[in-house]
């Protein structure tokens, strides 16, 4: 029976996908509000994209809308914004380092579970707008990826514990508000997102707090088609419905609305079939705090090869200072991440993940005729030698390291053996390169016994 149902969710896909579309979009409410494949793979080819969540909450060094009614009292999380002048706020200076980090889009948090507008909202006063700061952080930004050709995204939060008319409040939507009106809400959301959509044109639409029990799957759908309405090529996050984790199986079985999976602080799952993306903290903190432990440029790196080899991309967050800067050693951390880039981006960039399927270790990535095969080795050498499965319908027509060293490539018929040689040997990925006499695209995925 299990495989029966793999068998029938798969044809529907790729049913879906001959159309010239892909499983989600709008949901059963509205089967024929589909996102186009090219948008998607426009947005998928560049694997690799910049979070900003920041606001008045640095002021603090605690976490953005959830420490609001925790470790800071309502009242004085509230008032923050009468104190938030980040002056040393350089909107190029960010997408510069989106830009030489490798990275290919950028998303923030035009408003977090907080209320908090980082623009000048015509439908509420608690926004930029009545900051000492006063400019507008948004425009600022999309000006930068305009001239940086980075695309735009906008993160919206569904939940909303600051706003009167909203249920649910602080600590973590844990209150029940006295009075509270929901439709209200809900225009306000249509009222605030066509703004953002009328003044920034973004891209990408990131939502989220549909896990509330206010939000319901009929308002999900309708808020996609509303957004869609905006502006109809939208890309917009799983997080707009009620259909978040094992998503794609939710899209074409109970018809939820949304474009692309969103895991979030973990790796996720190999999937060729329906769009993802990997949200992760470069420290342990979405919002900046002083002396957050960060990752290390192995384990950020290895989690972008890990990403790509399961065929997602890897949204990386930041949290910038109440001053308006990006902490120096996130800037250098992600610099590393870009030189890295610089040398092996073509394993990474317009990849699709596979045909190997991730296993222990090793990754792979492919375009065109290659596959990239990933060791994300220990600090010292964890191969001698890899004995991979046969590629049904393909030979091998050359094998060799990412700096072009030819290597050793047995095949017989217990599968292909490559030697490595210390030689070729990295302490955080070493890439070995299989050259086909056909695409690498088209192979069903394999699984490494």
């Amino acid at each position: 029976m299990k495989n029966l149902f793999s068998v029938l969710f798969v044809t529907l896909i790729l049913i879906s996908s001959s159309n010239g579309q892909i499983p989600g979009g709008g949901g059963h409410d509205n089967p024929d509000l589909k996102t186009n494949v090219s948008i998607m793979q426009q947005w998928q080819i560049g694997r690799f994209g910049m979070f900003v969540h920041w606001g008045p909450v640095s002021l603090r060094g605690t976490e953005i809308g959830w420490s609001r009614g925790r470790e800071v009292e309502e009242e004085e999380y509230d008032n923050l914004y009468k104190e938030f002048d980040p002056v040393l706020f350089d909107a190029d200076q960010w997408i510069k380092v989106v830009k030489d980090a490798g990275m290919k889009y950028f998303v923030i948090t035009a408003r977090h579970h907080d209320g908090f507008c980082l623009w000048d909202s015509k439908f509420t006063d608690y926004d930029i707008g009545s900051t000492p700061y006063k400019k507008d952080v948004i425009s600022q930004l999309r000006e930068a990826c305009e001239k940086q050709d980075i695309q735009f995204g906008l993160y919206y939060s569904i939940c909303d514990w600051w706003h009167k008319d909203y249920p649910l409040g602080s600590p973590g939507g844990r209150k029940e508000k006295k009075e509270h009106d929901m439709p209200a809400f809900f225009e306000y959301m249509k009222d605030q997102t066509a703004e953002l959509i009328s003044n920034y044109d973004p891209e990408i639409i990131w939502l989220d707090g549909a896990w509330e029990n206010p939000w319901t799957h009929e308002m999900g759908m309708e808020f996609y088609k509303h957004l869609r309405d905006q502006k109809n090529d939208l890309i917009i996050n799983d997080r707009v419905d009620k259909g978040r984790r094992k998503m794609y199986d939710n899209m074409v079985l109970n018809g939820f609305a949304g474009d692309f999976e969103t895991p979030e602080q973990h790796v996720g799952s190999f999937n060729r079939f329906f769009p993802w993306e990997t949200c992760m903290t470069i420290c342990g903190q979405w919002a900046w705090k002083a002396n957050d432990k960060m990752k290390s440029k192995k384990e950020c790196i290895q989690t972008l090869v890990k990403t790509a080899g399961g065929n997602g991309n890897l949204l990386f967050n930041v949290g910038p200072m109440p001053d308006g800067r990006i902490e120096q050693r996130q800037i250098d951390r992600l610099k590393e991440m870009g030189n890295w880039l610089k040398i092996n981006g073509e394993s990474i960039y317009g990849t699709k993940g596979g045909p190997y399927m991730p296993s222990g270790e090793i990754y792979s990535t492919c375009k065109n005729n290659k596959i990239y095969l990933h060791i994300l080795n220990s600090p010292s050498p964890i191969y001698t030698s890899i004995t991979l499965p046969l590629l049904p319908g393909k030979k091998i027509t050359g094998c060799h390291s990412m700096k072009g060293e030819k290597l050793d490539c047995k095949i017989d018929k217990e599968g292909v053996t490559i030697q490595l040689p210390n030689t070729i040997n990295d302490e955080i990925d070493t890439i070995i390169v299989i050259e086909l006499n056909g695409s690498a695209e088209d192979i069903i995925s394999i699984e490494i016994n």
